[in-house]
């Protein structure tokens, strides 16, 4: 029975109707008869446990305030994904995990603000040759993310001074190559609902070069449908696996977004792992009614 039930679809107070490639959503579970609202997450007058579900969407300002957004996530009852999944997945260190679990994931230089690392040190610790880029663990959508050139010495001292201001605030640091396939190739973005793949898009380069300020929450992303290969939905999966086990998770993840890139040999790498608040991209799925598989998954969660 769905009669009566709510679904809360959260959101941030930038796009209070949800980001328009979510919106479809609302209508999908009307006619599921679902009455579904966007709401903001960080809008201390909702009442979550006035909701039978509350579906985490497009909040993405909340990389600034990580820790708020995960207290929030502890308190919503009945919150998908659930908080513990928003946790582990809020701080890049999960692909650590990933890689010891034998996921091949982009090669990457952790840099602990707990070390007080001097600026000579942060020097050392850059690559002598290729792109490389410099971003802390908590960001969304390539937010305080640079791309540098290690022979060039303005882009390097750039690099340098944006990983000790970041060291600075307290928030680690990763520093990888840039992997060049990206740039002819781009990203490869498999999209899961309830565990099982849907589809996949293509996602253009984002960093064209040294983090400098801009307006908005996120770099504006160009996407395509793309059918990706057996082998690159087999990584995802995988890393999907571990990262279910990593975090007790039994049951499949309403959804899910596995971003991989090419590396030099052919081999897919996970670059990120997008279980929070994800561009899911469903109006780009092709034959398959992705909008109404993602409701179909809600609705059965409501029991």
């Amino acid at each position: 029975m769905t009669e009566n039930r709510r679904v809360a679809l959260a959101t941030c107070s930038v796009l209070p109707q949800l980001d328009k490639g979510d919106q479809p959503l609302v209508g999908a579970l009307t006619e599921r008869g679902i009455t579904a609202e966007p709401v903001v997450w960080d809008d201390d007058a909702v009442d979550w446990a006035g909701y039978d579900l509350v579906v985490v969407r497009s909040t993405w300002d909340y990389s600034a305030r990580r820790d708020e957004f995960v207290e929030w996530a502890r308190s919503v009852p009945n919150l998908l994904n659930g908080a513990d999944v928003l946790e582990w997945n809020t701080d890049k260190r999960y692909l650590r995990v990933l890689e010891e679990s034998g996921v091949p994931v982009v090669p990457t230089i952790w840099l602990d603000p707990a070390r007080h690392l001097s600026k000579r040190a942060v020097h050392t610790r850059m690559p002598a040759f290729g792109d490389f880029v410099v971003k802390p663990v908590v960001s969304a959508g390539a937010a305080d993310t640079g791309r540098y050139q290690p022979v060039d010495a303005e882009s390097r001292a750039l690099a340098i001074k944006r990983a000790c201001r970041l060291l600075d605030d307290g928030r680690w640091v990763m520093i990888q190559p840039y992997v060049t396939s990206v740039d002819t190739a781009g990203e490869t973005c498999v999209v899961f609902v309830d565990g099982e793949p849907t589809h996949a898009v293509r996602k253009n380069a984002l960093l064209n070069g040294p983090m400098r300020p801009t307006q908005g929450l996120y770099l504006l992303e160009e996407m395509a449908p793309f059918a990706p290969s057996d082998e690159q939905v087999a990584a995802a999966r995988r890393a999907l696996e571990v990262a279910t086990a990593a975090i007790g998770v039994a049951e499949p993840l309403l959804y899910a977004r596995v971003d991989l890139v090419t590396g030099d040999d052919g081999t897919p790498l996970v670059l990120e792992l997008e279980l929070t608040e994800p561009s899911l991209w469903l109006h780009l799925a092709g034959d398959v009614d992705a909008f109404g598989r993602l409701a179909d998954a809600i609705v059965a969660r409501l029991g």
